[in-house]
């Protein structure tokens, strides 16, 4: 039997590079803002996963975070600086899987651009709490899902399909180097 990908009648599988590929990266993180950010990926025993809110990113696929410097996140950094953050932007598209490199940043000007007033909430000190830290992670390599034409099209193209026993997914994947 053919697999799925073979079934396909259209395109449905594309690497990205350099800037297309930050380009989609910062189009599918910034449709949530907001990831799981795992660490201790490469330790061999099970990862550490948390929710983080994105404060900044850039078409070069580097991310950057405020964290505390007494967190479990920021040791965990310490021991091992490689990390995968996911994405989900929707029920059915917009996913995105990032591997990078964190470094942690005590620098004040740069908190101070990714400060946000609703941080108060874990920060009490307010923008100068001395436990805020910034987190970069540069990109290393991704791999995105996504549909070509929107949800709309895409459902159409599905329920299609299912009606005529024909595979007529709208969906692309691929690698992402930048």
């Amino acid at each position: 039997m053919d697999s799925i990908n073979q079934q396909q009648q259209e395109e449905n599988h594309k690497d990205l590079h350099g800037t297309e590929a930050g380009k989609k990266i910062k189009e599918l993180a910034g449709k949530t803002n907001s990831c799981f950010f795992c660490t201790g990926i490469t330790s061999g025993k099970a990862i550490t996963t948390r929710p983080m809110s994105v404060q900044k990113m850039d078409d070069q696929g580097n991310f950057w975070f405020l964290s505390a410097n007494d967190s479990h996140k920021n040791a965990d950094i310490a021991l091992d600086n490689k990390v995968q953050l996911l994405f989900q932007g929707s029920a059915h598209s917009d996913f995105l899987s990032i591997y990078g490199v964190a470094t942690i940043s005590t620098d004040k000007a740069l908190i101070k651009e990714l400060w946000e007033p609703i941080l108060k909430t874990w920060f009490t000190g307010g923008v100068d709490d001395p436990r805020i830290t910034a987190i970069k992670v540069e990109t290393t390599e991704g791999y995105y899902w996504d549909n070509k034409h929107g949800n709309a099209v895409a459902l159409v193209k599905m329920a299609a399909g299912a009606i005529m026993g024909k595979t007529m997914d709208d969906s692309i994947e691929g690698g992402l180097t930048v």
